[in-house]
């Protein structure tokens, strides 16, 4: 099966277009390929490479590529990909998240139609493999800046959340919010990433969206080279207990692309034990100054508009503004 021609229901009528299997990492430089091509049209800031794919695929957990994954070329040239994956809510909904880019220039054709509506059907597949007994929905989410994917979404998806990319300038003097009481803050060490991890993860726990990651993605995250920058990041100890953390980054390479001088102040958590204390924004308001003190000249971090735990408006209170919107799409996935 592997690497084979697939029969998609509704292809459009594109001289030499045909579509296949994932074949392995010898795929890479052509998803990058299509990747970069739908940067600047998309507003797509993050890059990507083939070093980011080889982590990714390498750690990928609840996703089998070589079945979950479909490929578009013409002539040959890879134009398009798509990819479902799934995870469960604690609710015990099985969502199941499609992901893909169609090159601009093969755009408008009914390429990423027929992309999308085979990762749907591949994940009823996967679906009608799961107990019976639960619910099943498809997932998208998305820059609004995404060009021609609301047309898409348009058959069947309802947009259940919104979030945002907030900014803050770092210029002038950033204040110092003290610490509560009996908390400090430590440079973390390799003996401590397993207690900041799941201290992060426990403290999501209660957030809408919420799914528990696979023990890969503890793996992933400990060979990512822009995310393991200790130095970064703002750690609060309640003894030998992490009560909060920022983690906060710098992608050089996405800033020497993009021409800025960015960080990221993200992983933004606190424990229920220690919340409603001013442990976030003290937290927030160091990471600003490190970053300050790195050469950036902005911040940013993502939000879901909607946090119970009213994190939009802390951040607003630390100075940041909403600079882009997206969302998350959703749709019933109805089984036989």
């Amino acid at each position: 099966m592997e690497g084979n021609v697939l029969s998609v229901q509704g292809v459009p009528a594109v001289p030499g277009l045909t579509f296949r299997y994932y074949r392995g990492p010898e795929d890479f430089p052509g998803m990058v390929a299509v990747y970069d091509a739908c940067r600047p049209v998309d507003g797509l800031e993050m890059p990507l490479t083939v070093g980011h794919l080889e982590r990714w695929f390498a750690h990928m957990d609840q996703c089998d590529p070589s079945r979950d994954m479909i490929v578009a070329e013409v002539g040959g040239e890879m134009v398009g990909y798509g990819r479902g994956r799934w995870f469960r809510e604690p609710s015990g909904t099985f969502l199941h998240e499609l992901t893909g880019h169609v090159a601009p220039a093969w755009r408008r054709r009914g390429i990423g139609r027929a992309i999308l509506r085979w990762t749907e059907a591949r994940q009823h597949q996967v679906a009608s493999d799961q107990p019976e007994d639960v619910a099943h929905e498809l997932f998208v989410e998305t820059y609004d800046s995404t060009r021609g994917l609301a047309e898409l979404l348009g058959e069947g998806y309802a947009r259940v959340r919104n979030w945002y990319v907030m900014t803050r300038p770092l210029a002038g003097e950033i204040a110092e919010v003290p610490l509560p009481e009996g908390l400090e803050v430590r440079t973390a060490t390799p003996d401590h990433y397993r207690r900041i991890w799941d201290a992060d993860i426990e403290a999501f726990r209660d957030h809408w969206g919420f799914a528990e990651p696979p023990e890969s993605a503890y793996a992933e995250w400990l060979e990512d080279p822009v995310a393991m920058v200790p130095a970064l990041w703002q750690i609060a100890w309640d003894g030998e207990e992490v009560a909060g953390q920022v983690r906060s980054f710098i992608d050089h390479r996405e800033n020497a692309d993009l021409g800025r001088l960015r960080g990221y102040t993200e992983y933004i958590s606190v424990r229920r034990p220690w919340r409603r204390r001013g442990l976030a924004r003290a937290l927030i308001m160091r990471s600003l100054s490190v970053l300050q003190a790195e050469g950036m000249t902005e911040a940013a971090l993502g939000v879901d508009a909607q946090n119970v735990t009213g994190a939009l408006h802390l951040y607003e209170s630390c100075g940041f503004r909403p600079a882009r919107s997206g969302g998350v799409y959703r749709k019933p996935l109805r089984l036989a």
